[in-house]
This record gives structure tokens, C-alpha cells and sequence, in this order.
């Protein structure tokens, strides 16, 4: 018996023992292609030698030093290098070790920038439904997913959800995208405007949705039009790209693509890449220099924050995305994988969309692609796609309850930058026999 907690207590895990570029090789020697990067983590691959080397290095000679007391070199470095790259306007960052912790130090900042500039009343959160921001509780609130949420429902904070901009479900027949948009700006407006135009704090969103939506894009213009809204009333931007930010979607920041900036952005996964845990919040000049002419102080933290060790090894990952030019690499992989995905899904009468950007990109499961009605959850699709994937050797990230938080299965593909061609090749086969071994046994 083992004496972890896993996530799952009734399930048995294989011992991964190894990495090897794209792949995990477990305790019995069986290879698994990560197709989705554990959680879109593992942009390297899991055998990174200079990054490797990066993580010795800097424990040889200091891994840790509290930041009540000290600064260090990988710390400064890594933040100068990210904000030298940053969308606009942004000034510093804060540093944390993981995602979720990211989130709730954007939201900390976002309330006490509004102190500190005299406007306490501001305390409404605006989200959008199917969102997820994080598992800490301030995250969970803050995420828009049914499911997660329900049963700590009680202990968490009020936060306002609007209507994603996930035109495969969400647009409405005989509505032109540009109407689409319109409606969901104005949406979010008048979700202002009912809390009361001084009393928003900050609006979140995934610039591409990822984990509860299956990389879903917004739709042109539609950022922009948020952006607008938020100017006009006074209302902070957080942009969480935990997930599809650090060139998962083929720009180092995924707000590039959107044409806009944010006040505050939240990375993780891709920033280390795994091979150490951390995650940061990028901070405007606007908040830095009010907090900094203020109390000066941020009433926050975490013991682990500015990890010595932690910034060294990402700023290594980093370096090695910038001086092999992945980005350009991970746009031409994710167009053949997106071809591939067409050839072999684009009439496959259970998958309804396949969508994305990069190498982020998704499809949504249907048992009736006409009507686009959901498997009935039940069935667990998303967790028997999930076993066989596994028996055929491939990682990917299947989810459920994709159209409200209960309903829909969905399929999350984020594989390392890394990639041969091959393995593309090798990841949609794979992909293709799990299905065709599930959907087999699925009753009719």
C-alpha cells in the first residue's frame, strides 16, 4: 500500500522513472509520448541537458536564500529577461511556485492597488463561465467551472461570471462573429455597470482557454473590446496565461496575439517547464509605481518565492526556447499537428471541433455532431480516452463537463517544443486507436 495521497485514491499509477526528450519511461521500460506535457508543462521534454546542468549549477552554489532577507542573481536576471519580452507597460514581477499561487498574488495586488490609490469600495471580481484559474481557494472562486467548484461552493468568495467567447457553443445561428463579439463586450459591461461602474476591481480571463474549455481562441477583436471596457471603467485587466502563455501558443506571451496588454499576467508551467516548480505575476508600471510610492510594502507572500534555484533553472528553459528559436518552431508544429488532427478528425462522428493555436490545441467530443449533444457524463468518456491513450503509450489530457461544468468531454493536446515530425505522426495514431477503442465500447 502506498502512504501517498494521490489525486485519485482508487486508482494505481505507473513509477516513472525516466525521461527521454518526449517521453516518460516508466518502472517496466514502457515509453509514453507527452502529448499534452503532463499539463502543458513540459515545453522541453523531460531530458533537457543544459537545463539539467542550470539546476546543478546553481544548487552547487546557493539553492535557496529566504527574500525577507535577501535578492538573488537568477531572481534579477530572470526578471529582467521577462520584462525586457512583456507586453507592454509591464514593470516588474513577482515571483511565486506555481500557478494557482500566481493568481491569488494578482488578485492581492489588484485590491491593494485600489487601497493604496484610495479607492477600498472596489472589490467585485468579473470571470467568465468555464474559466479556470487555479485550485487555492481566491483561484477556485475566481474560475468559472461548475464542477470544481461545487462543493466548496460555501467557503468561497463572491465573483461574477459572463459568457466565454466559445463560438462553437456560445454563438448564436444566423449571428455574424463581429455580432458575437459585440454582445459579449457589452456583456461584460453591463456586468459592470450592475455592480456598480466603481465597485469592479478587475476582470480575469485565459487569453486561450485551456483545461476546462480544451484550447479555446477567442475570436478577432474580441480582447480588444474587452480591454476598451475595462479603461473605461477604471477596471484592471488580469490576464492568466499559466497555462497558454511562455510560447505554448507560439508567442512568448499569448496576449501578443490578441494585439493588447494587461495590467497584471499570471505564468507558470511553461516558465520552468517542470523541471523546477515555479510561476510569477507579471505587475504594470501603473500598480508598481502606486504601491511603491504608497505603504511600499505588499502585504503578501510565500516562503518559497523567488526560488534561487527555481528562477535559475527557468531562466535556463527560457534561454533555450530563445537561442534554438522554438517559437517559430512550436507555429510550424502546431500547424501539422492541426492538419494532422483535420485529416483524421475533420468527419469522425464523435469529435465536433477541433480547435487551437500553437501547440495548444483541443477537440470536442459530441455523440451527435449535427445536434452537438454531449455524451451523457455518465459514461465517463474523458476518463476511459484517458486509460487507453495511457495502454497505447501516449499522455494526452482528456476533461469533462466542457459545456457547463457537468455535461461535454473534451481532449487537451499541449506537447513539448520539441517534437520531430514523427512524433506527430506517432501522437495522432496513437490518439486515433484510443478512440476508436473507446467509442467501440460505448453503448449505441
Amino acid at each position: 500500500m502506498s502512504h501517498v495521497f494521490h489525486r485519485h485514491l482508487q486508482h494505481t499509477y505507473p513509477v516513472a522513472v525516466r525521461g527521454d526528450g518526449a517521453y516518460i519511461i516508466d518502472q517496466q521500460g514502457k515509453r509514453y509520448l507527452d502529448a499534452s506535457g503532463g499539463a502543458a508543462v513540459s515545453c522541453l521534454g523531460h531530458s533537457d541537458a543544459a537545463v539539467i546542468a542550470a539546476v546543478q549549477q546553481q544548487v552547487s552554489q546557493l539553492a535557496y536564500a529566504h527574500t525577507s532577507f535577501f535578492t538573488t542573481e537568477p531572481m534579477e536576471q530572470l526578471a529582467d529577461f521577462l520584462i525586457e519580452r512583456a507586453p507592454a507597460g509591464m514593470e516588474s514581477v513577482y515571483f511565486v511556485s506555481g500557478g494557482s499561487e500566481a493568481v491569488e498574488a494578482a488578485l492581492k495586488l489588484a485590491r491593494q492597488y485600489f487601497v493604496e490609490i484610495g479607492q477600498p469600495q472596489r472589490r467585485h471580481l468579473i470571470a467568465r463561465r468555464q474559466s479556470y484559474h487555479g485550485n487555492t481557494l481566491g483561484a477556485l472562486a475566481t474560475g468559472g467551472n461548475a464542477w470544481r467548484r461545487q462543493q466548496f461552493e460555501p467557503i468561497l468568495m463572491n465573483v461574477s461570471h459572463v459568457s466565454p467567447c466559445y463560438a462553437y457553443r456560445e454563438q448564436q445561428p444566423g449571428e455574424s462573429e463581429g455580432d458575437f463579439v459585440a454582445r459579449l463586450v457589452r456583456e461584460l459591461e453591463d456586468e459592470i455597470l450592475r455592480l456598480g461602474a466603481d465597485q469592479v476591481m478587475a476582470f480575469v480571463a485565459e487569453p486561450v482557454v485551456g483545461a476546462t474549455l480544451g484550447a479555446v481562441t477567442a475570436l478577432p477583436g474580441y480582447f480588444k473590446g474587452i480591454r476598451e471596457v475595462c479603461d473605461r471603467y477604471g477596471v484592471l485587466l488580469i490576464l492568466d496565461e499559466v497555462m497558454c502563455g511562455m510560447g505554448r501558443t507560439g508567442s512568448l506571451f499569448a496576449a501578443e496575439q490578441e494585439g493588447i496588454s494587461a495590467d497584471l499576467i499570471t505564468i507558470a508551467k511553461g516558465l520552468g517547464a517542470g523541471y523546477q516548480p515555479i510561476g510569477a505575476t507579471l505587475v504594470s508600471k501603473q500598480i508598481y509605481q502606486a504601491i511603491a510610492s504608497g505603504s511600499g510594502f505588499f502585504q503578501h507572500g510565500h516562503t518559497y518565492i523567488g526560488h534561487a534555484t527555481a528562477c535559475a533553472t527557468a531562466l535556463a528553459v527560457q534561454h533555450q526556447i530563445e537561442q534554438r528559436n522554438l517559437l517559430p518552431q512550436v507555429r510550424q508544429l502546431g500547424d501539422s499537428l492541426m492538419a494532422r488532427l483535420h485529416q483524421r478528425f475533420a468527419e469522425h462522428p464523435f469529435i465536433g471541433d477541433i480547435r487551437g493555436r500553437g501547440l495548444f490545441q483541443g477537440l470536442e467530443i459530441v455523440q451527435d455532431r449535427s445536434s452537438k449533444a454531449a455524451f451523457d457524463p455518465s459514461l465517463k468518456v474523458n476518463a476511459r480516452l484517458k486509460k487507453a491513450a495511457m495502454a497505447n503509450g501516449l499522455m494526452c489530457y482528456p476533461m469533462g463537463g466542457t459545456v457547463d461544468g457537468r455535461i461535454g468531454d473534451h481532449i487537451l493536446l499541449a506537447p513539448p517544443f520539441i517534437l520531430q515530425d514523427s512524433q506527430l505522426d506517432e501522437l495522432v495514431d496513437k490518439l486515433a486507436l484510443a478512440c476508436d477503442q473507446v467509442f467501440a465500447e460505448l453503448p449505441r
